[in-house]
């Protein structure tokens, strides 16, 4: 039995390998709802302590505390403070460059690299593109909820 040839096939024939819960392999589709579920709900919450922890943190973006702090050594961005016992607390200000990395990273898909270059050279306008579409959406699920109400 041989392998199916990936490249001579279409989008549609392709056969791709499966983890073993069914999903598929790589990054989830852009059409997954979850993400922008996730930025939503954190925007929702409101951020009314002065510090979160990391473990609180991870918590918001339903990811691992490992990654919250791979995301730290990545982008310049992210300073948490730390305690004398080397405790990670998330400010508010670090939370909202969180949503905007997990923005690039889950919903527009860009690479950790792509990421770190729209950062460097374009965070203004990428922050201010970010906050158009977080208001978008919250618009959007204003009006999904009037049409439901009718």
């Amino acid at each position: 039995m041989s392998m199916p040839d990936l490249f001579s096939q279409t989008e549609e024939q392709k056969v791709y390998p499966k983890t073993g819960n069914g999903k598929k392999r790589g990054r989830k589709p852009l059409s997954d709802p979850y993400d922008n579920q996730v930025l939503r709900h954190i925007s929702e919450m409101g951020l009314d302590k002065q510090y979160y922890g990391i473990g609180e943190v991870a918590e918001m973006f339903h990811v691992n505390t490992s990654l919250i702090r791979y995301w730290e050594n990545e982008f310049d961005i992210l300073k948490p403070k730390k305690n004398r016992k080397g405790d990670r607390l998330f400010r508010p200000e670090d939370i909202q460059h969180l949503q905007l990395i997990y923005h690039l990273l889950r919903e527009r898909k860009f690479t950790i690299e792509g990421v770190k270059k729209k950062l460097k050279e374009e965070k203004k306008t990428t922050e201010q593109h970010f906050e158009m579409v977080q208001s978008l959406q919250k618009i959007r699920q204003f009006l999904t909820e009037l049409k439901e109400q009718l």
